[in-house]
C-alpha cells in the first residue's frame, strides 16, 4: 500500500514592523522643537561692568558696549550696523555720555583678523581705555 502523501504548509511569518510611523513622529518632533527653540540672541550676553569694593557708585548698563563683529568684517553696536568709517565717532560719542566707557568686542569666527585690529584701532583711536576682545566656546 502506498503511504498518503501529506501536505505541509509553511510557517506563516511574524507581523512585519514598519519604521514609518517612527520616521513621521521623529520628523514631527524635530519641526516642533525647530519652531519652540529659542535662538542664541548675543545682545543678552550680561555685560555689565562688576563692582568691586573700590568702586564707588552703582554700575550701570550705559558703562558697556558690545560690538559684535560679522564674519563680513562689519561691526555691529548695540544691535545696528555701523559703518567702520564712523566707528570712531560714535565712540566717541558714548564716552563723552560714560567717561569709564567698557567696549567688548566679540569677533564671530569667520571675521578676518584685519578687520578685529580695525576695531580696535577705532576704539583706542576714540579714547577707549577698557577694550576686551571676547569669544564663545563651544559646549561640550
Amino acid at each position: 500500500m502506498a503511504k498518503p502523501v501529506a501536505l505541509t504548509r509553511p510557517a506563516r511569518a511574524g507581523p512585519l514592523i514598519s519604521l514609518v510611523p517612527m520616521i513621521d513622529v521623529m520628523l514631527i518632533l524635530l519641526v516642533f522643537f525647530m519652531v519652540t527653540s529659542t535662538y542664541l540672541n548675543l545682545d543678552m550676553i550680561p555685560a555689565v561692568q562688576q563692582q568691586n569694593s573700590a568702586t564707588a557708585g552703582p554700575a550701570t548698563a550705559g558703562e558697556t558696549v558690545m560690538i559684535r563683529l560679522g564674519a563680513g568684517g562689519d561691526p555691529v553696536v548695540s544691535g545696528r550696523p555701523v559703518a567702520m568709517a564712523d566707528l570712531t565717532a560714535d565712540l566717541r560719542a558714548r564716552l563723552a555720555d560714560a567717561p569709564d566707557l567698557r567696549v567688548l568686542i566679540l569677533p564671530s569666527g569667520a571675521a578676518r583678523t584685519q578687520a578685529l585690529i580695525s576695531v580696535m584701532d577705532a576704539a583706542t583711536g576714540a579714547g577707549i581705555q577698557q577694550l576686551q576682545v571676547i569669544r564663545l566656546e563651544a559646549q561640550p
